[in-house]
Parts: structure tokens; C-alpha cells; sequence
């Protein structure tokens, strides 16, 4: 139980320390609006983006929001990696464009994972 607590927090405090850095970097970074146009994005839908994953990593990060908050939180950051893969992939971009969406996909899935296994050791 100890170890999957630690795999929990680790893979989770990463997932929002990297979401807080996005958040930063949409938002303070003007390469971004160029990036987002590139691959056919309008430039509100990086403020969007940025502020959906504000409050997602504010969901997984603070430990007494319910599960069922948690879940979209995890719903969104799924949806959001995966279609950033089909994004530069359907653009040609470089491959490092490619693998780190589904990297950052991973982790989400551990924490994800280790969430629910924690939870059902719980009931």
C-alpha cells in the first residue's frame, strides 16, 4: 500500500507540476500563439486550454475534492494529451512533438490507475 501511495503522489505531482508549467507557458509565452496557429488552433483556444488546465491540476493536487471531480480532471487531461498527439501528427510535426503528448499521457494514466486502486483499498 505504502509503494502505491508513492507511485500515486509522484505520478500525480508530476502531471500537475508539468500542467502548472503549461499553464505558465500558454500564458506568458508568445511562440505559443504561433505554435497554436500552426497547427490550426484559434489563439482564444490556448487561454481556454490553459485555463481548463489550471483547474485540473488544482483538481488532482488538492487531495479532499471528491473522486468524481478527480475523474473529469483525469477525462480532460486524457483528451487533451491524445488529441495533442493527433494534432502534431497530423501536421508532420518533428517526432519529439509526438512522443511527448503521450508520455505526458502515461503519467496521467498512472496516477489515474494508482487512484482507483488506492480508492478501492479504501471501501
Amino acid at each position: 500500500m505504502k509503494s502505491l501511495k508513492t507511485i500515486y503522489w509522484i505520478s500525480t505531482g508530476l502531471v500537475v507540476l508539468g500542467m502548472l508549467a503549461s499553464v505558465i507557458n500558454y500564458t506568458f509565452n508568445p511562440a505559443l500563439k504561433i505554435a497554436f496557429a500552426h497547427i490550426g488552433f484559434p489563439d482564444w483556444f490556448r487561454v481556454e486550454l490553459s485555463i481548463a488546465k489550471l483547474f485540473g491540476a488544482i483538481a488532482l493536487g488538492i487531495p479532499v475534492i471528491p473522486a468524481r471531480v478527480k475523474e473529469w480532471a483525469y477525462f480532460g487531461f486524457f483528451v487533451n494529451f491524445f488529441s495533442a498527439f493527433l494534432a502534431h501528427f497530423f501536421v508532420h510535426d518533428p517526432v519529439f512533438n509526438l512522443i511527448a503528448p503521450l508520455l505526458l499521457l502515461s503519467l496521467v494514466l498512472v496516477s489515474y490507475i494508482s487512484f482507483h486502486k488506492l480508492n478501492n483499498l479504501k471501501k
